[in-house]
């Protein structure tokens, strides 16, 4: 038996082991109960009261120091949380109401028939900073008459002696029934004007020049009870003429607005508080009962649904809400009216851990892993580089197929696109079906091409049809790429699932994740790597299909409920054949499937080294076409899941937890929902879809380091110390690989497959071009592709910071940067001297008669064949 048919079987024996663990676990889990009590309860608590009989204008968390005001004396709350400490102020006699996110507030005016407030406040301070020191000591002072024609909102600042205002440009009308809310770097504030109408005015923050933005206002006339922004857009709460339960109504980014939800009561006027990426805590009176407590509701602003939060009530009288960590602040004045009564309540997320048969099957899928490198490690007993890089050339297409789709697959298809569909629909999977046409063509043309040089580095082309340069700057930027915008995400993202799952931190996720992956490969080479693709792919896909076979079964409708719901909110919608450039559209897809896949697949090392490792140039086009096979059903399962998440959470709102990013959807309904062993199951189906993409990243890294480097640079070296610097570098990579996941945990961000794609188009475009310099063109030059990659790097860059079109086209504008200044620039230096023979696709069928491919080699085209091969080397 081949060394190939025996690592198959053995990878086969591991399939059918978890085959049957899938269908125990399948038994068990339709059988599980749903579970239908709210994921996260509330904790309420108090404050101490405030001895003040005047009306509380508004409270606010600034930074962690509370806050709270009348229209002539503030306080804060100190640390321990016990009194309230006076503040200098000069107070602000038409003060209204204060907004604030947690960190900033804002101080509004009462109404608009009202002198601004800040107008009043600028003459009070100015004549305070003339004062004399001693004039400044007092607590309290009086307020300066000043008239203002328009109101002013003012910016709130606090130490811990003294509270400052500071006025914002007046606002351009006057404006009733007045709310704000603050969205990133940007001031929004709702009223109605004097006629009646809907206003919506907008305003930076960063600038304190800039003026006052007037957006389309919602339809209607009717006064605005909340404004929130969450999740890119805006949450405008608007009374019922007749007193029934409130209106919802959203603005979408493309200044859209639209009805989305009938409120399940009346929301207490200006209270509302976004929590997490996608959900709304609203304060929610019964309009049968005014005088009863109002019950703390959350909104999901993706699935449009509500869901009840108990343990804690807002209490009847509240006249000022505010941010509260993870929750919601209020105020009303006591009984005897002497003082001011404070009340919180937080969002307490229940810890879901995992079983011991859970940590059992995970064991189990790890050790696995470690054997089949450790199985290769021993039998291979390496002592070429060829052995560790291409497995030997031995693969067979359908081992490469699938491990090729392992590699394009990584845990951004098993976390970050179910959240994008959840998010939005299904209009990303366009890309797969474009890709598949594209990829038809690299079957076809390039890979054949590419295998017949019996290359290892992919950039080895690029040395030898440009320059070494050329070669070793692509090189590094491709190492670049593949570090830190690919390796940083995927371990990161199923680092923050399993956090999510387990209870593990994300430190010691990345951790656990990256060391096994890092051990299986340095020891197995590339032979490990593609078998365990193979058993990942299983794994994981297996997982995917019995969630969403999970999901529906557990929906009261079935299938027909999942069907109906999906449809008839376009959750499934794919193709969009706009033109609009900030969009992800068809014409994009198309355009950058153009760029990326067919005129530039490879610059992808990750990819070529699995069809560099097959055994003829006939065997490596064939593994694209299964790759091809793969990909559209594969895509589809990915998606489905997010639309199953969808229709499973739009009926069971209580089960989602509010604090959780949108990117871990799947896995807290993994911790949350599923039974015990299938849990730990689709757990390594997480770890799957990471460690498959990752094991060829660190194997395809370490060999560019070693071939377009160590191999370059070293002088004496042996196969054998190749090989160990190969093994080194692996290990090398896998821990900065960790490092940089590390360091991308710090950061809050809203989709890391947004980020991806944003890293790989500002980075990866430049040497991508010049394959397509080099493949589809005989006049360009190293000379003019230096300049290509560097201008083409520089202006993605401007155009990344201008914001200019969707983050998806980023890629394909900078390799087509690339390929236009790089061949404009070769005309001002001198056509290439050497032959071309077999490096471009105009000479294919050339460099197919001089490889004897279809004709019977002679003795004088051998010499030739071997010539080209040696120099590619």
């Amino acid at each position: 038996m081949s060394q190939c048919s025996y690592a198959f079987a053995r990878a086969c024996r591991v399939v059918r082991t978890k085959a049957v663990a899938l269908g125990l676990f399948a038994g068990l889990a339709l059988a599980a109960p749903l579970q239908a009590e709210p994921l996260t309860p509330l904790l309420a608590g108090a404050l101490p009261a405030l001895d003040t009989a005047a009306p509380l204008v508004g409270m606010a968390n600034l930074d962690g120091r509370i806050v709270a005001l009348t229209r002539d004396q503030a306080w804060r709350l100190d640390a321990e949380g016990k009194r309230w400490l006076p503040l200098q102020w000069s107070g602000a006699a038409q003060a209204g109401a204060m907004i604030g996110d947690g960190t900033r507030a804002y101080l509004l005016p009462a109404d608009a028939s009202a002198s601004a407030a800040a107008s009043t406040v600028a003459a009070s301070q100015a004549a305070r900073s003339q004062a004399k020191p001693a004039e400044t000591s007092a607590l309290k002072t009086e307020p300066t008459s000043a008239v203002a024609t328009a109101p002013v909102i003012a910016r709130v600042t606090s130490n811990d002696t003294r509270l400052d205002l500071k006025p914002l440009p007046p606002l351009p009308l006057a404006l009733s029934s007045l709310r704000a809310t603050l969205s990133g770097d940007s001031l929004f504030v709702a009223g109605l004007a004097a006629d009646g109408s809907a206003q919506l005015l907008q305003r930076p923050l960063a600038d304190e020049a800039a003026a006052w933005t007037s957006l389309p206002g919602w339809p209607g006339a009717a006064a605005p009870r909340s404004l929130v922004a969450q999740t890119r857009a805006l949450f405008v709460i608007v009374a019922d003429p007749h007193g029934g339960a409130d209106r919802m109504l959203r603005r979408s980014p493309e200044n859209q607005w639209s009805e989305v939800s009938r409120v399940p009561g009346q929301v207490l006027p200006g209270a509302g508080r976004a929590t997490g990426q996608a959900h709304v805590l609203y304060p929610i009176i019964d309009p049968a009962n005014a005088q009863a407590a109002a019950k703390l509701m959350i909104y999901q602003t993706i699935t449009g649904s509500w869901a009840t939060l108990p343990g804690a009530q807002v209490a009847a009288g509240t006249t000022a809400t505010a941010s509260w960590p993870d929750g919601l602040m209020w105020a009303r004045a006591s009984a005897d009216g002497r003082q001011v009564e404070f009340a919180t309540a937080q969002v307490q997320a229940r810890k879901l851990g995992l079983h011991w048969l859970d940590w059992v099957v995970i064991v189990v899928y790890l050790g696995g892993m470690i054997g089949i490198g450790l199985f290769f490690y021993m039998r291979e007993k390496r002592g070429s580089t060829s052995s560790f890089f291409v497995g030997g050339r031995s693969i067979p297409f359908w081992a490469a197929g699938v491990s090729l789709y392992a590699a394009n697959t990584s845990s951004i298809s098993f976390i970050a696109i179910p959240a994008k569909a959840f998010e939005t629909n299904w209009q990303y999977l366009a890309n797969n079906v474009v890709a598949v046409f594209g990829l038809m063509f690299v079957a076809v043309w390039i890979v054949p091409l590419l295998r017949r040089l019996d290359l290892m580095s992919v950039f080895s082309y690029l040395e030898t049809r440009f320059h070494p340069a050329i070669r070793m700057l692509a090189s590094a930027l491709c190492i670049l790429v593949q570090i830190g915008s690919r390796m940083s995400v995927i371990l990161f993202l199923p680092a923050l699932g399993i956090a999510t799952i387990t209870g593990i931190s994300v430190f010691w996720s990345v951790i656990l994740m990256g060391g096994f992956t890092i051990v299986y490969t340095a020891m197995g080479g590339m032979k490990a790597v593609i078998w365990t693709d193979f058993v990942q792919v299983i794994v994981k896909m297996g997982g995917a299909l019995f969630a969403i076979g999970f999901m529906i079964w557990h929906l009261p409708g079935g299938f027909d409920q999942y069907w109906s719901t999906a449809m008839s909110l376009d959750k499934m919608h794919t193709f969009d054949f706009s033109f609009d450039i900030t969009k992800a559209t068809v014409w994009g897809f198309l355009f950058l499937v153009v760029f990326e896949v067919v005129l530039t697949f490879p610059k992808d090392q990750v990819l070529m080294q699995r069809t560099l490792s097959t055994k003829s140039d006939k065997e490596a086009g064939r593994s694209i076409w299964a790759f091809a096979a793969i990909t559209i059903p594969g895509g589809i399962i990915f998606y489905t899941i997010g639309t199953s998440l969808f229709v499973y959470y739009k009926n069971n709102p209580e089960r989602m937890n509010p604090l959780l990013p949108i990117d871990a959807t799947f896995p807290m309904f993994i911790a949350a929902e599923l039974p015990v062993g299938v849990t730990g199951l689709i757990i390594a189906g997480i770890f799957a879809a990471a460690m498959a993409t990752l094991s060829g990243i660190m194997n395809s890294v370490a060999t560019l380091i070693s071939v377009d480097f160590y191999d370059k640079l070293a002088k004496n070296r042996t196969p054998k110390q190749s090989v160990f610097f190969a093994e080194i570098m692996t290990v090398v990579v896998g821990l900065i690989g960790i490092g940089t996941a590390l360091l991308l945990s710090k950061f809050d961000i809203h989709s890391l497959f947004d980020l991806s794609i944003e890293l790989a188009g500002l980075l990866g475009g430049g040497f991508a071009g010049a394959y397509t310099l080099g493949m589809f063109t005989r006049r360009a030059n190293w000379q003019g592709v230096a300049i290509g990659i560097a201008a083409s790097i520089a202006l993605t860059l401007a155009i990344w910071t201008l914001q200019m079109v969707h983050p998806y086209y980023y890629l394909a504008i900078s390799i087509l940067l690339c390929i236009v200044i790089g061949y404009l620039a070769s005309l001002f230096f001198p056509a290439p001297r050497q032959s071309l023979n077999g490096l471009t696709i105009f000479r294919d069928r050339a460099l197919e008669r001089e490889s004897g491919i279809g004709t019977r080699e002679s003795e004088d085209q051998r010499p030739a064949r071997l010539a080209l091969r040696a120099r590619l080397r």
